[in-house]
């Protein structure tokens, strides 16, 4: 099974781009974040011309996650309140942001975590506590199915690898000493890093920014990733950076990070 994850920026500007990548690398499912679309206008009809269903969850302008795959998911939930309920949530919900699905018994989550902005801003404790809210919806899911996979846009490098220049670090947005803890306390439940089984070194990135040449010269960061449950874990074969889609004609700023079970 193959499962990929990519922040799109856009699915309608980056429609091509997603199917022309899909044509040439058929995942069982792939998992896109900031689509930016109100369901109703998901462009659904080039994938179901690939063989892919498409379940979303979207917004006008911003945000929006969706998953396309190969065969029909099941028990397809989006939001935090699907599971946790709307009393436990609050707003966190209000930003389309959270969809899964289980596909052969593996249940897959969908994210597209919160930038946070400036660190101390409002938008930065609304990030900390949807990580928080986050911990407690995952620590359902697993009690429900031990073979979980999550995956996304973090909106984190977890350690310095992650970074093409950590210096000033703890002052910057996605590296901040509060963030990485707040993740850290996520993937305590028992998530690994599918990425890291493989490959120990720096320099793998998955986020260029668009200004300064930054995907010529690598400045990147890698903050897009799959988690893995114990028992997924220990099935994974290989989890890799599909830089090529990142090299066309105004391209999303990330690129596709690819875990076969």
């Amino acid at each position: 099974m193959q499962i990929a994850t990519w922040n799109v920026n856009s699915i309608r500007t980056r429609i091509t781009h997603v199917v022309d990548w899909l044509r040439d690398n058929p995942v069982d499912v792939l998992c896109l974040q900031e689509t930016k679309v109100i369901d109703n206008d998901f462009p659904r009809e080039p994938f179901q011309e690939l063989g892919y269903v498409a379940a979303v969850h979207g917004q006008k302008s911003y945000n929006g996650v969706a998953l396309l795959s190969r065969d029909p998911l099941e028990s397809v939930s989006c939001g935090f309140a699907a599971v946790l309920g709307k009393d436990a949530v609050g707003d966190l919900d209000d930003q389309k942001r959270v969809i899964t699905g289980c596909l052969e018994n593996v249940r897959i989550v969908n994210l597209y975590v919160p930038n946070g902005s400036a660190i101390g801003s409002e938008k930065y404790a609304y990030k900390l506590r949807w990580l928080s809210t986050l911990k407690h919806y995952l620590e359902v899911l697993l009690a429900e199915n031990p073979a979980l996979l999550v995956c996304g846009d973090f909106n984190i490098a977890l350690d310095d690898r992650d970074i093409y220049n950590p210096d000033g670090k703890d002052t910057h947005i996605m590296a901040s000493p509060e963030e990485r803890a707040a993740l850290r306390d996520v993937l305590a439940l028992g998530l690994k890093d599918a990425f890291r089984k493989f490959t120990d070194e720096g320099g793998h990135f998955s986020w260029w920014d668009y200004r300064a040449a930054s995907f010529r010269r690598n400045l990147g960061w890698r903050i897009d990733h799959h988690y893995l449950s114990p028992v997924l874990y220990d099935r994974a074969q290989r989890c890799t950076i599909d830089t090529t889609p990142r090299q066309r004609e105004k391209p999303s700023d990330h690129t596709p990070v690819i875990v076969e079970l």
